[in-house]
């Protein structure tokens, strides 16, 4: 009994994950605000049931992209900026950011395309607000802990204020990249934007 209930679990995982997978690829294509749910049925090879057992509809399906992501994003910036233990050397710390953040140019279409979705229906946008703060957090955790052991700029008076102005960096630098495409430039702009909040 045990390990059929652990096939199907394991086969629900597999069908949400494929189910995932298509979507993005049929939103990054198309843009979200153009995509059905039967295509993203059709993209996985799956019946609108198995899209319903697994999702209430395409806003939750891009919520489930989008936490993945940040949560890639959030390990992302928490391993470069802990490989230092307490005494954070940020200069060396905002170089490993900028060379291993996400910068996916799909994702930014889809990510923008749910922006301004987000932005015409106000219980959307707070959701995706609580899915941006959760990435802050993150960041303002790991910035709390150096804190005492590394000197930033004055101007970030707290490790809130300081993951912000992360995030803020990141969102410009991914403007730019979606519209002249240059990821090398735009880890290049990320550093200096990023040296010049942290270091002051």
């Amino acid at each position: 009994m045990g390990d059929t209930a652990g096939r199907v679990t394991r086969r629900r995982l597999r069908t949400r994950a494929n189910l995932l997978d298509a979507a993005f690829s049929v939103f990054a294509a198309k843009g979200f605000g153009h995509v059905s749910i039967e295509e993203i049925c059709e993209a996985a090879g799956y019946t609108r049931g198995a899209f319903y057992s697994n999702f209430d509809g395409l806003d939750e399906l891009f919520f489930a992209l989008y936490a993945e992501r940040a949560e890639l994003i959030a390990e992302q910036v928490s391993g470069a900026l802990a490989l230092d233990g307490p005494d954070l050397d940020v200069t060396a710390a905002v170089d490993r950011v900028a060379d291993v953040l996400l910068l996916d140019r799909d994702w930014l279409l889809v990510k923008t395309d749910f922006l301004v979705h987000a932005a015409r229906d106000p219980e959307v946008a707070r959701c995706l607000l609580e899915h941006r703060a959760r990435l802050r957090r993150a960041i303002a955790d790991r910035l709390a802990r150096a804190r005492g052991h590394t000197r930033l700029p004055a101007v970030l008076s707290d490790a809130e204020d300081a993951a912000h102005a992360v995030v803020a960096a990141y969102d410009g630098v991914t403007t730019r990249l979606l519209l002249d495409r240059d990821v090398a430039g735009a880890r290049a702009w990320l550093k200096q934007l990023l040296t010049a909040l942290l270091t002051g």
